[in-house]
């Protein structure tokens, strides 16, 4: 629900100058030097005013997790149109994924990167943590239930827990254990090649950033059977 009062808009505005000058912090110091104090020098602001918006440091973190989660997860939501065939939509959706990491890299640097030392995200991070996944599940339970996904044969092994495998796309004959196991696999490899490369780690390995995730969206797809 939006502020209504001037109090609530005033503390809304602060709040939000806040968060920002701790994303500029990131590329500075980096997630590990981020401070309450240092944020609220910048802002020229007493630290025991800044600590009434953030009672402590894993308290701004938190809210920048949070933040940085529900920024990447809108950019996947936007990316997918519902209207087009699943085998456009998930590299739609990959892509999206890579050109908002390559705009924040710094913000995704912390939700993918090294962990923070000293901080453990709490389950409120989680919901905002899973709106990708929900995309790519979107798109895996709509080729099922389109046919675009050939019902799988044997046994279901329980290996996905019931949670995920809702997330997953749902129940549906073609959404076998094998399939979520691979849908897995393809979300940690889309993942892993944004990180490689957002970090450096593919430099004299892949000449062409672009058509190398191109092929790669397309090989993890072929693997969930997209």
């Amino acid at each position: 629900m939006p502020p209504t009062t001037a109090r609530e808009r005033a503390r809304a505005e602060l709040t939000a100058r806040i968060t920002e000058r701790a994303r500029a912090q990131l590329a500075t110091v980096g997630a590990a030097g981020l401070s309450v104090r240092g944020v609220a020098r910048d802002l020229g602001m007493a630290s025991s005013a800044m600590y009434r918006y953030f009672p402590s440091r894993e308290d701004l973190l938190t809210r920048l997790i949070i933040d940085g989660y529900d920024a990447l997860g809108a950019a996947a939501e936007a990316a997918d149109d519902r209207a087009a065939a699943p085998q456009q939509r998930w590299p739609a959706v990959c892509r999206a994924v890579r050109s908002w990491a390559r705009a924040h890299p710094h913000e995704y640097a912390l939700l993918y990167g090294s962990p923070v030392p000293g901080y453990s995200a709490p389950q409120d991070t989680v919901p905002a943590a899973a709106r990708v996944a929900a995309v790519l599940g979107r798109v895996l339970g709509d080729a099922a239930r389109t046919g675009a996904l050939p019902v799988a044969a044997g046994t279901p092994t329980g290996t996905v827990p019931t949670g995920l495998a809702e997330l997953l796309g749902g129940a549906h004959p073609a959404l076998h254990d094998r399939v979520r196991t691979r849908a897995l696999l393809a979300w940690s490899g889309l993942f892993g090649a944004v990180s490689f490369e957002l970090f450096g780690h593919f430099a004299g390995a892949v000449t062409d950033a672009d058509a190398f995730f191109d092929d790669a969206v397309r090989d993890l797809g072929a693997l969930i059977g997209l």
